[in-house]
Protein backbone atom coordinates (compact mmCIF):
# COMPACT_ATOMS: atom_id res chain seq x y z
CA UNK A 1 0.00 0.00 0.00
CA UNK A 2 2.60 2.51 0.53
CA UNK A 3 4.09 1.64 -2.52
CA UNK A 4 1.06 2.65 -4.05
CA UNK A 5 0.62 5.65 -2.10
CA UNK A 6 4.48 6.56 -3.26
CA UNK A 7 3.71 5.99 -6.89
CA UNK A 8 4.20 7.53 -10.07
CA UNK A 9 0.65 8.74 -10.67
CA UNK A 10 0.34 10.16 -7.01
CA UNK A 11 3.01 12.20 -7.27
CA UNK A 12 2.12 13.84 -11.14
CA UNK A 13 -1.50 14.43 -9.26
CA UNK A 14 -0.03 15.82 -6.71
CA UNK A 15 2.65 17.76 -7.88
CA UNK A 16 0.41 19.01 -10.71
CA UNK A 17 -1.82 20.89 -8.37
CA UNK A 18 0.80 22.07 -5.99
CA UNK A 19 2.68 23.91 -9.40
CA UNK A 20 -0.98 25.85 -10.65
CA UNK A 21 -1.59 26.96 -7.22
CA UNK A 22 1.82 28.10 -6.95
CA UNK A 23 1.69 29.95 -9.70
CA UNK A 24 -1.39 31.49 -8.73
CA UNK A 25 0.88 32.74 -5.94
CA UNK A 26 3.48 34.28 -8.51
CA UNK A 27 0.54 35.49 -10.75
CA UNK A 28 -1.07 37.52 -7.55
CA UNK A 29 2.31 38.98 -6.26
CA UNK A 30 3.42 39.97 -9.34
CA UNK A 31 -0.20 41.99 -9.56
CA UNK A 32 -0.08 43.04 -6.25
CA UNK A 33 2.88 44.69 -6.45
CA UNK A 34 2.20 46.18 -9.81
CA UNK A 35 -1.07 47.59 -8.29
CA UNK A 36 0.98 49.50 -5.40
CA UNK A 37 3.60 51.18 -8.26
CA UNK A 38 0.40 52.18 -9.72
CA UNK A 39 -1.10 53.64 -6.36
CA UNK A 40 1.82 55.38 -5.66
CA UNK A 41 3.27 52.98 -2.65
CA UNK A 42 6.75 53.91 -1.36
CA UNK A 43 9.40 50.69 -3.30
CA UNK A 44 11.28 50.30 -0.66
CA UNK A 45 8.44 49.43 1.45
CA UNK A 46 7.03 47.10 -1.28
CA UNK A 47 10.45 45.42 -0.97
CA UNK A 48 10.39 44.95 2.95
CA UNK A 49 6.91 43.53 2.51
CA UNK A 50 8.48 40.96 -0.31
CA UNK A 51 11.54 40.37 2.06
CA UNK A 52 9.93 40.29 5.25
CA UNK A 53 7.24 37.49 3.88
CA UNK A 54 10.51 35.37 2.12
CA UNK A 55 12.03 34.83 5.75
CA UNK A 56 8.06 34.79 7.53
CA UNK A 57 7.23 31.82 5.32
CA UNK A 58 10.89 30.50 5.69
CA UNK A 59 11.26 29.31 8.89
CA UNK A 60 7.46 27.71 9.25
CA UNK A 61 7.79 25.86 6.49
CA UNK A 62 10.92 23.90 8.17
CA UNK A 63 8.01 22.90 10.49
CA UNK A 64 5.84 21.97 7.59
CA UNK A 65 8.36 19.92 6.52
CA UNK A 66 8.79 17.81 9.71
CA UNK A 67 4.49 17.22 9.48
CA UNK A 68 5.19 15.66 5.74
CA UNK A 69 7.84 13.38 7.51
CA UNK A 70 5.94 12.59 9.97
CA UNK A 71 2.70 11.89 8.20
CA UNK A 72 4.44 10.49 5.01
CA UNK A 73 5.41 6.81 6.91
CA UNK A 74 1.69 5.89 6.73
CA UNK A 75 0.18 8.12 4.38
CA UNK A 76 2.85 8.40 1.60
CA UNK A 77 4.75 11.48 0.97
CA UNK A 78 3.06 13.33 -2.01
CA UNK A 79 -0.42 13.44 -0.18
CA UNK A 80 0.81 14.99 3.20
CA UNK A 81 3.03 17.18 0.48
CA UNK A 82 -0.15 17.89 -1.19
CA UNK A 83 -2.22 18.98 1.80
CA UNK A 84 0.38 20.66 3.73
CA UNK A 85 1.47 22.77 0.66
CA UNK A 86 -2.03 24.62 -0.36
CA UNK A 87 -3.97 24.82 2.51
CA UNK A 88 -3.86 22.63 5.18
CA UNK A 89 -2.21 23.23 8.91
CA UNK A 90 0.38 20.66 10.68
CA UNK A 91 -2.06 20.34 13.58
CA UNK A 92 -5.42 19.87 11.59
CA UNK A 93 -3.78 17.39 8.97
CA UNK A 94 -2.46 14.95 12.08
CA UNK A 95 -5.71 15.37 14.29
CA UNK A 96 -7.98 14.87 11.91
CA UNK A 97 -5.67 11.84 9.97
CA UNK A 98 -5.97 10.14 13.34
CA UNK A 99 -9.29 10.64 14.18
CA UNK A 100 -10.52 9.11 10.69
CA UNK A 101 -8.08 6.27 10.88
CA UNK A 102 -10.00 5.03 14.38
CA UNK A 103 -13.31 5.13 12.64
CA UNK A 104 -12.32 2.73 9.88
CA UNK A 105 -11.00 0.86 12.18
CA UNK A 106 -7.17 1.33 12.38
CA UNK A 107 -5.60 0.81 16.12
CA UNK A 108 -3.15 3.96 14.68
CA UNK A 109 -1.77 5.57 12.00
CA UNK A 110 0.29 3.46 10.10
CA UNK A 111 1.48 2.51 6.92
CA UNK A 112 1.38 -1.42 7.89
CA UNK A 113 -2.59 -1.42 8.55
CA UNK A 114 -3.74 0.88 6.19
CA UNK A 115 -6.10 -0.32 2.99
CA UNK A 116 -7.52 1.58 -0.31
CA UNK A 117 -10.50 2.19 1.65
CA UNK A 118 -9.13 3.53 4.59
CA UNK A 119 -6.88 5.42 2.76
CA UNK A 120 -9.46 7.28 0.48
CA UNK A 121 -11.71 7.86 3.92
CA UNK A 122 -8.51 9.39 5.76
CA UNK A 123 -8.04 11.72 2.50
CA UNK A 124 -11.86 12.43 1.74
CA UNK A 125 -12.38 13.35 5.64
CA UNK A 126 -9.11 15.61 5.12
CA UNK A 127 -10.16 17.45 2.68
CA UNK A 128 -13.73 18.10 3.08
CA UNK A 129 -13.39 19.25 6.88
CA UNK A 130 -10.93 21.96 5.39
CA UNK A 131 -12.61 23.18 2.49
CA UNK A 132 -15.28 25.53 3.99
CA UNK A 133 -13.17 28.47 4.45
CA UNK A 134 -12.97 28.79 0.66
CA UNK A 135 -16.46 27.84 -0.13
CA UNK A 136 -17.96 30.44 2.76
CA UNK A 137 -15.52 33.15 1.11
CA UNK A 138 -16.46 32.70 -2.47
CA UNK A 139 -20.05 33.69 -1.93
CA UNK A 140 -19.72 35.59 1.09
CA UNK A 141 -16.57 37.29 1.23
CA UNK A 142 -17.52 40.47 -0.84
CA UNK A 143 -20.66 41.57 1.20
CA UNK A 144 -18.56 40.83 4.04
CA UNK A 145 -15.54 43.00 3.24
CA UNK A 146 -17.99 46.01 2.48
CA UNK A 147 -19.23 45.69 5.94
CA UNK A 148 -16.07 46.08 7.46
CA UNK A 149 -14.82 49.08 5.26
CA UNK A 150 -18.41 50.62 6.26
CA UNK A 151 -17.40 49.31 10.24
CA UNK A 152 -14.00 50.76 9.86
CA UNK A 153 -14.57 54.12 8.19
CA UNK A 154 -17.35 54.37 11.93
CA UNK A 155 -14.86 53.14 13.95
CA UNK A 156 -12.21 55.68 12.47
CA UNK A 157 -14.48 58.62 13.44
CA UNK A 158 -15.40 57.46 17.03
CA UNK A 159 -12.21 56.41 17.64
CA UNK A 160 -13.26 52.94 18.60
CA UNK A 161 -11.83 49.37 17.86
CA UNK A 162 -13.57 47.84 15.30
CA UNK A 163 -15.47 44.34 16.51
CA UNK A 164 -13.42 42.62 13.56
CA UNK A 165 -10.39 43.40 15.63
CA UNK A 166 -11.97 42.56 18.83
CA UNK A 167 -13.54 39.19 17.81
CA UNK A 168 -10.37 38.59 16.08
CA UNK A 169 -7.93 39.02 19.39
CA UNK A 170 -10.97 36.84 21.17
CA UNK A 171 -11.04 34.01 18.01
CA UNK A 172 -7.14 33.73 19.38
CA UNK A 173 -7.16 33.95 23.15
CA UNK A 174 -9.64 31.21 22.62
CA UNK A 175 -7.86 29.04 20.12
CA UNK A 176 -4.71 29.51 22.93
CA UNK A 177 -6.77 28.53 25.62
CA UNK A 178 -8.64 25.72 24.08
CA UNK A 179 -5.07 23.94 22.89
CA UNK A 180 -3.68 24.91 26.74
CA UNK A 181 -6.43 23.52 28.27
CA UNK A 182 -5.55 20.08 26.41
CA UNK A 183 -1.97 19.85 27.18
CA UNK A 184 -3.10 20.99 30.92
CA UNK A 185 -5.97 17.90 30.67
CA UNK A 186 -3.73 15.53 29.17
CA UNK A 187 -0.95 16.10 32.03
CA UNK A 188 -3.30 15.54 34.15
CA UNK A 189 -5.28 12.76 33.54
CA UNK A 190 -1.92 10.96 33.19
CA UNK A 191 -2.26 11.59 37.03
CA UNK A 192 1.19 13.40 37.19
CA UNK A 193 0.30 16.43 38.72
CA UNK A 194 3.62 16.55 41.08
CA UNK A 195 5.50 13.35 39.83
CA UNK A 196 6.10 14.43 35.86
CA UNK A 197 4.59 11.33 35.38
CA UNK A 198 1.93 12.83 32.84
CA UNK A 199 2.44 14.16 29.05
CA UNK A 200 4.05 17.41 30.05
CA UNK A 201 6.48 17.91 27.14
CA UNK A 202 3.81 20.06 25.26
CA UNK A 203 3.43 22.29 28.32
CA UNK A 204 6.68 23.10 28.28
CA UNK A 205 7.37 23.66 24.37
CA UNK A 206 4.17 26.35 25.05
CA UNK A 207 5.94 28.06 27.44
CA UNK A 208 9.08 28.20 25.74
CA UNK A 209 7.75 29.36 22.38
CA UNK A 210 5.65 32.25 24.54
CA UNK A 211 8.68 33.15 26.09
CA UNK A 212 10.32 33.32 22.92
CA UNK A 213 7.51 35.80 21.42
CA UNK A 214 8.16 38.01 24.39
CA UNK A 215 11.42 38.37 23.89
CA UNK A 216 11.55 39.31 20.31
CA UNK A 217 8.10 41.71 21.29
CA UNK A 218 10.92 43.57 24.03
CA UNK A 219 13.29 43.98 21.65
CA UNK A 220 10.62 45.38 18.50
CA UNK A 221 9.46 47.74 21.24
CA UNK A 222 11.34 48.63 23.86
CA UNK A 223 14.57 48.79 22.02
CA UNK A 224 12.86 49.48 18.84
CA UNK A 225 14.24 46.59 16.51
CA UNK A 226 11.00 46.52 14.35
CA UNK A 227 12.51 44.82 11.89
CA UNK A 228 12.20 41.50 14.48
CA UNK A 229 8.54 41.88 14.22
CA UNK A 230 9.00 39.78 10.77
CA UNK A 231 10.75 36.95 13.04
CA UNK A 232 8.89 36.72 16.06
CA UNK A 233 6.38 33.95 15.00
CA UNK A 234 8.65 31.99 12.66
CA UNK A 235 11.26 32.37 15.62
CA UNK A 236 9.22 30.91 18.05
CA UNK A 237 7.64 28.09 16.50
CA UNK A 238 11.37 27.09 15.61
CA UNK A 239 12.30 27.68 19.47
CA UNK A 240 9.69 25.68 20.11
CA UNK A 241 10.34 22.78 17.99
CA UNK A 242 13.93 22.39 19.24
CA UNK A 243 12.68 22.34 22.82
CA UNK A 244 10.48 19.46 22.12
CA UNK A 245 13.40 17.86 20.27
CA UNK A 246 15.74 18.53 22.98
CA UNK A 247 13.44 17.87 26.06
Amino acid sequence: MIDLLNSVPMYLICGLIILFVALVCVVFMVRAYRAGIAIGMDRKKLKYAVTSSITFSILPSIGILLGVIALSGSLGTPWPWLRLSVIGALHYETQVAEAAAEQVGMSQLSASAMTPQAFATIALLMSVCIIWGMVLSFFFNKRYLKKLQKNAQTDQKTKKEGFGDTAMTAMFIGLVSAYLGSYIGNFVSGKGMFTFQGDYLPIIVAAVSALTMAIFTYFAEKKHLVWLESFSIAGSMLVGMIAAVLI
